[in-house]
């Protein structure tokens, strides 16, 4: 059973439908890479899946929680699925640890001393446990995307979502978060990237996902971006971007 489904989903702001009939499953540990130029839809998809944003019509169903027109247990939810967005949003007036540890503690009610060690950990799967008493000023663009990631692997997701985590950075501290992410994904965390990182998507996806105009326009194992895609409008892309 799919741990992320989507059916049909559609989505407007004002009279501008921004997501049309969005079909797409994700199975348990699998990685789905989601491409396409800017305004196809990508990041409103990856919000709807979190609540962020309310669906018009269609469902999703995530990690056992129903997303419909209807109200939806936002609390149950995003104690399931965690988001990291290219801003990393963190506290600048808290240190690490208690940027990571504030949501166990306050959802979780888990003791001081516990979500400390929930925050070692986390830390310790994106290699800066020594940051653990730093200020997010203290730290560079890239360790500050890391903590971001700590802080919602400290709340035990089972599916993580990402939108674009890597395009505020330069190359180095691009590459110190790809490879956090890539670990993630041997570890067998079921994952959707929003990424524009074509070489990351080709070697670690499962499944590249092609967004155009709000729909889901071709989909595929990562060998499609290689050879010839199905469709003129990902040829294009393609072409674009490489």
């Amino acid at each position: 059973m799919a741990v992320v489904e989507a059916k049909a989903v559609s989505k407007s702001f004002g009279s501008t439908q921004v997501l049309k009939d969005v079909s797409l499953a994700v199975d348990h540990s699998e990685l789905v890479a989601i491409i396409g130029r800017s305004g196809s839809g990508k990041s409103t998809f990856l919000r709807c899946i979190n609540g962020l944003e309310t669906i018009d019509a269609g469902e999703i169903t995530v990690a056992g929680h129903h997303i419909g027109t209807g109200v939806v247990d936002l609390r149950a939810l995003r104690q399931d699925v965690g988001i990291v967005f290219q801003s990393y949003n963190l506290f600048p007036h808290l240190t690490v640890e208690r940027n990571i540890t504030l949501a166990p503690r306050l959802v979780k009610k888990i003791s001081r001393q516990d979500a400390r060690e929930i925050a070692r950990k986390a830390l310790a799967r994106v290699d800066l446990v020594e940051k653990i008493d730093a200020y997010p000023d203290q730290l560079s663009g890239g360790q500050q995307q890391r903590v971001a990631i700590a802080r919602s692997l400290a709340m035990a997701p089972k599916v993580m979502l990402f939108d674009e985590v890597t395009s505020a950075l330069d190359p180095e501290l691009t590459g110190e978060v790809l490879k956090v992410m890539e670990e993630l994904a041997a570890e067998g965390m079921t994952m959707i990237i929003v990424t524009h990182e074509m070489a990351f998507a080709e070697r670690v996806a499962d499944v590249v996902c092609f967004m155009h105009q709000g729909r889901v326009w071709e989909s595929g194992p990562p060998a499609m971006l290689l050879k010839k895609p199905a469709t003129a409008e990902l040829q294009q892309f393609l072409r674009s971007t490489l």
